[in-house]
């Protein structure tokens, strides 16, 4: 390969213009070519350049990646599993992926976060339902209960199942279907159990 030119961008990529085409790079991306030597060199034996093309094709995932991230939170696995639909290999996205959270601009956390905040608005679940669904999407169940935690510390739990409560109750569900859809919703029977002893209203601690 032959370096023809090179251009770097306000986002810290190499635009390369080379005998085997034009492509995007981050340096990041490189392995066994240091830095130095790729700036500093046009000629590249098949080595080389295969590592050259190899980054272009991460940074490619990258910049994909990145266009998502721009919309809206994604998480890891969700991401993942886009840029595998729209045709591009594992290997490059897990290692754009990988950088993408080294520098922070993709968090399991902060999708945690905005998904719950977002499904609280249409949604009335408790806990148990919400944690089923965090993992569902791929986030680990350390980092899911670490979202629920500070979502229930802003959330009271009690009222989200009060509301539901009165939604099921305006559906017709009562006896044993109420039961059993408060549970599927994510509460306790003891919270169940309460709401129905109390016609609707919790006990205060």
């Amino acid at each position: 390969m032959e370096i023809l030119s090179r251009e770097v961008t306000a986002s810290g990529l190499y635009k390369i213009s080379s005998t085997d085409g034009s492509f995007f790079i981050r340096l990041e991306y490189l392995v066994s070519l240091s830095k130095e030597d790729f700036l500093m060199n046009d000629s590249f034996d098949e080595t080389q350049s295969q590592e050259i093309l190899d980054a272009g094709l991460v940074t490619a995932c990258e910049c994909k990646a990145v266009d998502y991230l721009s919309r809206s939170e994604q998480s890891r696995t969700g991401l993942l599993k886009k840029l595998q639909d729209k045709g591009y290999e594992r290997e490059y996205i897990i290692r754009a992926l990988d950088y993408l959270e080294s520098v922070n601009y993709l968090s399991d956390e902060r999708y945690c976060r905005s998904w719950l905040n977002t499904r609280k608005i249409n949604h009335a679940e408790g806990r148990g339902r919400l944690l089923s669904e965090l993992l569902g999407r791929g986030i680990s169940k350390e980092i899911s209960n670490k979202a629920l935690d500070e979502f229930f510390s802003e959330n009271d739990e009690n009222e989200i199942a009060i509301r539901c409560y009165s939604k099921l109750l305006r559906k017709g569900k009562t006896g044993e279907k109420l039961i059993a859809s408060m549970i599927q919703q994510g509460f306790s029977y003891k919270i169940t159990h309460l709401l129905i002893k109390n016609n609707g209203t919790l006990p205060e601690d």
